[in-house]
């Protein structure tokens, strides 16, 4: 498997390494999207290299991980940021907010930012750049915690998932019937739409570079705030696209519904009202019910109709609020449910992922309702 990261930092363990070499989709493009980000010819911005690597040292450090925030401090040749002056003030001010408070990051933070002297491009790269550490930083914990937790037994990496239960699923009364609005604490299950707080993208202006990415993020892509705002860093969209599509899509491990558990707990614990609904929604689809959606959506930490879920939630939970100290205890209820070390894996991405979803929709935009 290639070096990258996650294994630079943390100590090799053979069950670790078994369950990551059959994610290595996500991997590479974790490892690109760094790579991207903190490269000193990044094109199209005009944050300079000592600034992005002092957004994300701040960044691993509120988390909980100096030894990422120490990973990033050796990516430049002169780590320290800029420690005085209007421009820095607003951007560690906005860094701090967003990866503390992501709900927090409203449009008056990003007002300050555009009153420092920086344009929508490099707004949006500073958006994408406190999203990808905060999401490279929960996935070191949890693969730390995860070599924390040993091997299970002599399962292997790629154990199947138990069977479903024997009694057939009978759907609360309360609740309305899948695929109705579920609406619970000001969260719901209908389609939201999504507008951007600065200019957007206009599509018969893009480049054939913006061009390309509209094309291949989503078949509506021209005609969403989100993508005609992110476009505005293609490069950034293009790759941040790849580590999403390997992460939830990744063929086997977590069952795609359970992967739609742990992102649904994390965006309703960030205050995601758009994301949580999106993956709600998902997880319907996949899993013809939404009792579990009613309990994330209630309280999160109760979350969980078996114990597979509520470990899932608990998880998900744990590396949302407080990374830095996640550890074995936090995982060993997933084991104990039955989760293979590929599941787990897949539970600590999807989480993850999330960490950096939200922040950008929270802080760029907001949702509107039907």
């Amino acid at each position: 498997m290639t070096t990258d990261t996650i294994t630079t930092l943390i100590p090799a363990t053979a069950h670790v390494q078994a369950a990551r070499a059959q994610r290595a989709k996500a991997i590479t493009a974790t490892q690109i999207c760094e790579d991207l980000l903190l490269t000193p010819a990044l094109p199209d911005t005009g944050l300079t290299l000592g600034e992005r690597v002092g957004v994300a040292q701040a960044v691993a450090r509120v988390s909980g991980l100096p030894a990422l925030a120490a990973h990033y401090a050796a990516r430049a040749q002169h780590p320290g940021a800029p420690a005085e002056g209007a421009r820095w003030t607003a951007i560690a001010h906005f860094t701090q907010l967003l990866a503390t408070h992501p709900a927090a990051a409203d449009r008056q933070a990003l007002q300050a930012l555009q009153q420092a002297g920086l344009p929508t491009g490099d707004v949006v790269l500073l958006a994408q750049l406190i999203g990808f550490a905060a999401y490279q930083a929960r996935v070191l914990a949890g693969v730390g915690a995860l070599a924390a937790l040993g091997a299970a037994g002599s399962a292997p990496a790629h154990a199947a998932s138990p069977a479903a239960p024997e009694a057939p699923f009978v759907h609360p009364a309360n609740l309305p019937a899948p695929g109705e609005p579920l609406r619970l604490n000001g969260y719901t299950s209908e389609t939201l739409g999504w507008s951007a707080w600065l200019p957007v993208l206009d599509p018969a202006a893009a480049t054939p570079e913006q061009n390309a990415v509209l094309d291949a993020s989503h078949p509506k892509a021209r005609s969403s705030d989100f993508y005609l705002l992110l476009a505005h860093q293609p490069r950034v969209l293009a790759e941040r696209s790849e580590a999403f599509n390997a992460i939830m899509y990744a063929p086997g491990g977590l069952p795609r519904a359970e992967r739609e558990i742990a992102t649904t707990v994390v965006s309703r614990i960030n205050g995601c009202v758009y994301c949580a609904s999106v993956h709600a929604q998902r997880f319907e689809q996949l899993a013809k019910r939404n009792d579990v959606i009613a309990q994330i959506f209630t309280d999160p930490d109760t979350a969980g109709t078996n114990a597979r879920e509520r470990a899932i939630a608990h998880a998900s939970a744990a590396l949302t609020r407080a990374p830095g100290a996640v550890g074995a205890a936090d995982l060993a209820p997933l084991r104990a449910a039955g989760l293979s070390d590929l599941e787990i894996l897949d539970t600590v991405h999807a989480a993850a992922l999330f960490a950096w979803a939200n922040r950008l929709m929270l802080n760029l935009g907001e949702a509107v309702h039907p």
